[in-house]
């Protein structure tokens, strides 16, 4: 996807107005989303500047500082300009009430909305409503410029006396119950200014910047269907002001709501941005979406954010070392940028690069370490030594400067429970629930809490979560598998496993997003573990035929997998789900297709150990003898439980003469 000359010109200009406008209302994260897009862009060539010159782009006098383009708003802007400078230095300042009381004072404030509480309380007819109605105080005849900047102010203020008002980080009276007591004013405020609006004979024109506020005011309250309304209603005013954007992004929670809105979005860059981006943060994967981070990434080559989004695709579908090599080449092209290091440091923690973590800590230390993703990644390289104490008190501190920091909430559990504190481990990842309802590491980390209780129905509950959240990630299947064979359901916990070697099926043939590998059997490794338990449901079910399938299939696992006839067969036993994204990916376009470097299996573990054990007794049960002393034989020979295999080998040897003897 490329741009001519003069779309690129034309993109440039409307992210130059954006960070301007973003600027002007204090939003500073959108301006800053603004600015790095704008300066990801290639500079243009003499020839494009001439040619942009020449289509009416690029004149002296910049569009950013033209007038509102409604003279009315234009007219006030212009005559509220000293008391604007005044409101927005307050608030530069962090004089968040005194940033307000310029344009809303406290007693203007209180006395619209005593107004609006009291006629709604009056219970008296109709008419002395009416007459309060008509009686009512108007509202202040300002912008909507100088309006968003006194009203944010006063939601900037309520959210800081209520970290003020907060109790210390998961200190005895930290319930997570405080709130923003600024945010009904607010609201009441907005909904009689909208209300007003809508009677007008004719509706004026809007910025969409209070569409967005009033949006922010009912995330907050609950209320998301209207909220999705408004936030609509304000990106098709104003497209650019990507903190919309991504309120938008937080009230979408399955793949299926994302689809649903995408046509009633405005046709432009950005909303093909929102998709990408929501789409990676719902935990999708393939080669459509890489394809349009690939698309968006010719246009913006080194905008950190597109870079990071693709990272995070890797990540999840997880591809690992892609995504360390990503986040990588990130740092060094943005070496002072700590957006989204706490994801790199949950990567290198996995792969257990520790001199890569010391160095990511160091840096981040350096260059602010009171900025919560610095903590976070401070926190996590104390975990990778076992310094779990010393982890919980950088989570902690990660939590105080940001109470919505979601892998602080989440990585925190992780530590609590590895220090045995089940009870502060559940209260962490329910408030990392609460804070993204979207994060299966938090569902997932309930299930295993409560597991470790004891308490499989709760575990279940939130197991089953977490596999939704993540429909095609082995893991959380597996977790399911074994809760349900702990509570004696087998049918089910069978269903549940098969499930999870078809999901991790799914991860293989999709592992690299940006580069194929070649084509991959779905069938030709699993997880031996896994294979095991089927076994083990199988057999405690009577089903020995399907036991012994699944048992040999776990020793088959130790040189890489069955042979192609066999794993066709297993194919149809274990497709339970007529779903699977992977089920004809392999049909056709894999034949006589060298693999390269091919499987190269387990080698011997203990499942495969335990798998081959029961095989040797079901050999012995069913009196094929022969097969009975050469399983028992590659047991002694392995090491693995080697008494009972020696005493396998002997009576398979004395049953033999025995039989022989017989015959005779």
């Amino acid at each position: 996807m490329g741009l001519s000359a003069k779309d690129s010109a034309h993109l440039r200009e409307t992210l130059q107005i954006a960070v301007v406008k973003c600027s002007e209302r204090c939003l500073y994260q959108s301006a800053k989303w603004a600015a790095e897009l704008l300066d990801a862009l290639p500079e243009p060539t003499p020839d494009e500047l001439k040619e942009a010159q020449g289509a009416g782009l690029g004149e002296h006098v910049h569009p950013v500082f033209s007038p509102s383009p409604d003279p009315d708003e234009a007219a006030l802007e212009a005559q509220e300009l000293n008391k604007y400078l005044l409101a927005k230095s307050f608030f530069d300042c962090k004089e968040f009430d005194r940033c307000a009381a310029v344009f809303l004072p406290e007693s203007v404030l209180a006395g619209l909305l005593s107004q609006k509480s009291s006629g709604g309380s009056d219970p008296r007819g109709k008419e002395k409503d009416s007459a309060a109605s008509s009686a009512r105080q108007p509202l202040p005849n300002i912008s909507q410029k100088s309006l968003f900047l006194a009203l944010y102010a006063k939601v900037i203020s309520g959210e800081k006396r209520k970290d003020e008002d907060s109790e210390m980080i998961m200190g005895p009276h930290d319930l997570g119950t405080v709130v923003n007591k600024q945010l009904l004013n607010v609201g009441r405020f907005l909904s009689r200014w909208f209300e007003e609006r809508r009677a007008a004979e004719e509706e004026p024109p809007t910025d969409g910047f209070l569409e967005y506020l009033y949006g922010m005011v009912l995330v907050k309250e609950k209320n998301d269907s209207a909220a999705l309304e408004y936030l609509m209603r304000s990106v098709h005013a104003f497209p650019w002001n990507w903190g919309c954007w991504l309120e938008i992004t937080n009230l979408i929670h399955r793949v299926e709501q994302l689809n649903k809105i995408a046509p009633h979005m405005p046709q432009n860059i950005m909303s093909f941005i929102f998709h990408a981006n929501t789409a990676v943060n719902l935990y999708q994967q393939g080669h459509d979406l890489a394809a349009s981070l690939n698309d968006l990434l010719d246009i913006f080559p080194t905008s950190s954010f597109l870079l990071t989004c693709k990272a995070l695709l890797n990540y999840h579908s997880k591809d690992l070392l892609a995504a360390e090599q990503d986040f990588s080449n990130l740092l060094a092209l943005h070496p002072h940028r700590l957006d989204s290091l706490d994801h790199y440091s949950n990567i290198l923690y996995v792969l257990n690069l520790r001199p890569k973590l010391a160095f990511l800590a160091h840096l981040c230390s350096s260059i602010d370490k009171f900025r919560p993703e610095s903590c976070v990644v401070i926190g996590n390289y104390y975990s990778l030594l076992s310094l779990h104490e010393k982890a919980v008190q950088y989570f902690r501190r990660a939590l105080t400067l940001d109470r919505s920091c979601l892998s602080a909430w989440t990585l925190m559990g992780h530590e609590y429970v590895e220090l045995k504190n089940t009870h502060a481990a559940i209260e962490s990842y329910r408030r990392a629930v609460d804070v993204n309802r979207r994060d299966y590491r938090a569902w997932y980390g309930l299930g295993q809490t409560y597991e470790v209780l004891e308490m499989h129905a709760y575990a279940l509950w939130y197991y089953k979560k977490a596999a939704g959240l993540r429909p095609w990630d082995g893991k959380m299947w597996q977790a399911v598998g074994s809760c349900l064979q702990k509570m004696d359901r087998d049918r089910d916990g069978i269903k549940a496993l098969k499930r999870a070697l078809l999901a991790d099926s799914y991860y293989d043939s999709t592992a690299s997003s940006f580069g194929s590998t070649g084509p991959i059997d779905r069938m030709a490794q699993m997880d031996p573990e896994v294979l095991l338990q089927i076994a083990s449901m199988y057999d405690r079910l009577d089903e020995e035929e399907e036991a012994k399938a699944y048992m040999e299939l776990c020793v088959a696992q130790e040189d890489g997998g069955v042979a192609a006839t066999e794993g066709a067969s297993l194919g149809d036993s274990v497709a339970i789900h007529q779903d699977s994204p992977g089920g004809g990916a392999s049909d056709g376009e894999g034949e006589g297709v060298e693999r390269g470097g091919g499987h190269e299996g387990t080698g011997v573990t203990v499942a495969t150990s335990k798998a081959r054990m029961w095989l040797a007794k079901y050999a012995m049960k069913t009196g094929d003898y022969e097969t009975a002393n050469r399983l028992a034989t590659e047991l002694c020979q392995d090491g693995v439980e080697v008494e009972e295999a020696k005493a396998l080998i002997r009576e398979a040897k004395s049953r033999t003469e025995l039989a022989n003897m017989m015959d005779r």
